[in-house]
């Protein structure tokens, strides 16, 4: 994993305006720095930051992704945490109808690539 360069343009939310911090606690984000920034190298897409549910917890477990259990440094998640998803396992939950709700403007808009604007909007906490 890599660090975001220093000269990097800001990162831009699915609105095109700058990204939010989603969460410093749990600190979330591919790069741990409470946004979800992303890069090549994540081939995951950590874009979509999302308050967490029991449904969608649930979900999770069902089709193979534990993030309930603690395990290593992962703390492990509970309903309310928000968290920086992977945007296809977003769009999977979404498609079963578990997918928790949405943060857009702590959202970042390479989300897109793997989920309609739509579908966020109808999942949004905010619209700002």
């Amino acid at each position: 994993m890599s660090n975001l360069p220093e000269t990097a343009a800001p990162s831009l939310n699915v609105f095109g305006e700058p990204l939010v911090p989603c969460s410093m606690d749990p600190r979330t984000g591919w790069f741990r720095n409470g946004c979800c920034d992303t890069d090549d190298d994540d081939v995951g897409s950590h874009t979509v930051c999302v308050r967490v549910t029991a449904a969608f917890l649930q979900h999770s477990i069902s089709v193979g992704n534990d993030l309930s259990t603690s395990r290593g440094g992962f703390v492990g998640l509970k309903p309310g945490d928000q968290w920086c998803l992977c945007a296809a396992r977003w769009a999977e939950a979404h498609a079963a109808g578990a997918a928790p709700n949405v943060v857009l403007a702590s959202t970042h808009e390479r989300a897109l690539d793997h989920c309609a604007l739509e579908d966020l909007m109808l999942a949004a906490l905010d619209v700002s």
